[in-house]
């Protein structure tokens, strides 16, 4: 495989809602994949999807991936991420549901095969009464993705490597696998991100470049996200387990302040030189 083809970079891009660089600047950027997360419902139909894919295809851009949000949700701290994110509250559960099959439909009109979202807090023991209703609305969101040839990547981050293996192994499904964010770990106190890394490694089929500094109590404040390089990943370490579990797809910078554009485009911008030096030294 050529330096070209491994590794290729990729930014978390948004058309009209989100946390991603806006669509205007992926020429901007010059990265040759990204991430979308999935517009909003009104834009999720075939002349969208058409008019997208020839805007990418102009960009020479490719899309790895779609994923999913919804209304309601909330990162306002960890314990409110508990009740709101996903597909674990059960009281939201059927709705959002059937909008991760209204993205599944979208991501098939824009001929994407990968599907993903934070599927929310999975209790951590697998014989918690909550676990066989989680497990059964992420077969039924597998199976229907499977009907356009789609995968469904969960997110890390609400759980441990182990917690998440667990869950996997109980759903069951060939087309579930993991999109790793090694900030995530950190962020939510879950995790040191390379050991977790190697656990889930042969899981592991997208993965976010970013980064993150601990919080002073892990698992019930936030870490703090910090531009790509500053924080505790280490990511010259990060592309070298990388490389240990035979992962040669995106890999996808994710930095969350779309508050603040031109300050995201520009730590983004260094992010993708800090990726292309770390490629270059591992190649």
């Amino acid at each position: 495989m050529t330096t070209e083809s491994k590794w290729p970079i990729g930014v978390f891009a948004s058309v009209d809602a989100g946390l991603g660089v806006q669509w205007d600047v992926i020429r901007q950027l010059k990265v040759p994949t990204i991430q979308l997360h999935a517009p909003l419902p009104q834009s999720r139909d075939a002349e969208t999807a058409s008019r997208l894919r020839d805007q990418l295809n102009d960009f020479n851009v490719k899309l790895t991936a779609i994923f999913g949000g919804f209304e309601g949700e909330s990162y306002a701290d960890i314990p409110t991420v508990a009740r709101s994110v996903g597909l674990v509250p059960a009281e939201t559960r059927q709705s959002r549901l059937d909008e991760m099959k209204q993205i599944s439909d979208f991501a098939a009109m824009m001929q994407c095969d990968v599907v993903a979202l934070h599927l929310g807090f999975v209790p951590h023991q697998i014989d918690d009464p909550e676990m066989p209703g989680i497990i059964e609305v992420t077969r039924q969101l597998c199976d229907y993705c499977s009907q356009h040839h789609q995968a469904l990547h969960l997110e890390t981050g609400q759980e441990t490597a182990e917690g998440l293996i667990q869950f996997l192994d109980a759903v069951q499904r060939d087309n579930l696998h993991v999109n790793f964010d090694p900030a995530n770990m950190i962020l939510y106190g879950t995790g040191e991100p390379i050991p977790a890394l190697q656990k889930l490694g042969a899981h592991v089929r997208s993965v976010h470049c970013k980064d993150g500094t601990w919080s002073d109590q892990p698992g019930k404040t936030w870490g703090c996200e910090v531009p790509l390089g500053e924080g505790d990943v280490d990511m010259r370490k990060y592309l070298l387990t990388l490389e240990q579990i035979g992962y040669t797809g995106p890999l996808t910078i994710e930095r969350e302040i779309p508050q603040e554009p031109e300050r995201q485009i520009a730590e983004i911008g260094r992010a993708v030189e800090l990726l292309q030096e770390l490629k270059a030294e591992l190649a």
